[in-house]
């Protein structure tokens, strides 16, 4: 319907509800793939609107560009990772509240492919610390989430599955039973080679 409409409200809300599935599953080339396409629908005579949804692209684009510059060595999705960081700051000055923990995260993401590990800690610490001060708790279990696999590939494991544990915990709670038991198929793969981890 929207496309034969050629409704660009419907293609927005579309997008990003698909945008939310793929990234929370981990399918980043899919989430890349929506957020390119997102901004060429809002090209043209809308460039330069603002909506009020404009942040998922910004985050879960760049959460998911900088995962596949780690596994890619490409620089593109670098950019797209390092503007998103950039954007997200702009963001924090609207609302704290909201922005803040994805600030910290993405920051996290941006240092973890820069291999600055020891400030990557750090910012995934704020990241979880914010959500939970904020009441975000989907937002806090994915930071746990995102931490624990950052742990696990630089072999801390014990402490990588502590924080995926607690992932499961908080989107359980959420009732984000399907979320949560990926998760835990997840633990399950710590023992196997380092490329079931890949971005998909």
């Amino acid at each position: 319907v929207a496309e034969q409409t050629q409704s660009t409200y419907l293609m927005h809300h579309i997008i990003v509800t698909r945008m939310h599935v793929h990234f929370y599953f981990r399918e980043y080339i899919l989430v890349v793939g929506l957020a390119e396409e997102y901004r060429i629908i809002h090209m043209g005579e809308n460039k330069g609107t603002k909506r009020i949804l404009d942040w998922v692209v910004v985050f879960f684009g760049g959460i998911s560009a900088l995962c596949l510059a780690r596994d890619t060595k490409e620089e593109k999705w670098q950019k797209i990772g390092e503007e998103s960081v950039k954007t997200m700051k702009q963001l924090l000055g609207h609302s704290t509240w909201n922005f803040e923990n994805k600030l910290y995260l993405l920051q996290a993401e941006l240092n973890y492919t820069n291999k600055r590990d020891d400030m990557a800690r750090l910012l995934y610490q704020a990241a979880i610390e914010s959500a939970n001060n904020h009441s975000l708790f989907h937002e806090e279990a994915l930071a746990h989430e995102l931490y624990g696999a950052h742990l696990v590939e630089t072999n801390m494991i014990v402490e990588g599955i502590g924080h995926l544990r607690s992932s499961v915990e908080k989107y359980a709670a959420w009732g984000a039973m399907k979320k949560a038991n990926a998760v835990l198929d997840l633990i399950e793969l710590v023992n196997q080679p380092i490329y079931l981890w890949k971005c998909k």
